[in-house]
């Protein structure tokens, strides 16, 4: 990385701002914001956040202007020996170069770190895999019996729907000779019409008056009307010739 292109960061883990306009600067090579450097070194002994040392000295604490203006830059080292004006700018160089290097192992630990999630999360996802190929497998397996299944259910539905035709076909033939059988019946009845009865020497009643057998009005089992009482009872003898004798003489 450049150092012409490279930016200073808060050294505070929690902001990590990039820096414009002033900073604080310690003598162990850190540099914070403004705002933290006023609310952290204004407290007395001064402790450094980033490293924890104590900043007990005069000018181990400065709050500096870091993009200073030309005339500054111009008589900020007019005067001094040449020996120290490459002593502070060695020291200029040695801290940049520590937050630079400081940047460097900061980005390889997060790199390092997110690899380590990364790995993580690998794995944990190569377990999430196997787990969901078992439970795929199991699933297919549960397909797999289900049709089996249905394959047995199909098998068994034909066999019953080709049992349930076979006894349709049947019922049809049977009903088919019942009607025969009928028809027959019906048949013979039209060519035979009187019925063949036996003759009692009763006369059947139509009138309304007439008694019923078993009335349950009377003692009797049946009873006759007055009109037909004596013919009931009447016998029709032939009428023989008085004059004539019942056997011949010879």
């Amino acid at each position: 990385m450049s150092a012409s292109k490279y930016t200073l960061q808060c050294n505070a883990h929690q902001c990590r701002v990039k820096l414009s306009g002033f900073a604080w600067v310690t003598a162990c090579s850190h540099v914070f914001c403004d705002q933290h450097g006023s609310e952290t070194f204004s407290r007395t002994p001064s402790v450094c956040p980033a490293c924890s040392n104590m900043l007990s000295g005069k000018l181990d604490v400065l709050r500096t202007e870091l993009a200073p203006s030309e005339q500054y830059k111009a008589m900020v080292l007019i005067g001094l020996q040449p020996e120290t004006v490459l002593e502070i700018s060695h020291n200029a160089l040695v801290f940049w170069t520590y937050q630079v290097n400081q940047e460097r192992l900061l980005m390889e630990y997060n790199l390092s770190r997110a690899g380590g999630q990364v790995l993580q999360m690998e794995k944990f996802m190569i377990q999430q895999n196997q787990s969901r190929e078992l439970e795929l497998n199991a699933l297919r397996a549960e397909i797999a019996s289900l049709k089996k299944g249905l394959e047995e259910y199909k098998q068994k539905y034909n066999e019953v729907l080709e049992r349930l035709n076979e006894r349709n076909r049947q019922y049809q033939k049977l009903q088919g000779l019942l009607d025969s059988l009928r028809m027959h019946t019906l048949g013979i009845g039209e060519k035979d019409p009187t019925p063949h009865t036996f003759t009692t020497g009763l006369v059947k009643q139509h009138s309304p008056h007439s008694p019923s057998f078993l009335r349950p009005e009377g003692d009797r089992f049946f009873s006759l009307g007055p009109d037909n009482s004596q013919s009931f009872f009447q016998f029709n003898t032939p009428t023989r010739d008085r004059t004539h004798s019942f056997m011949k003489k010879n």
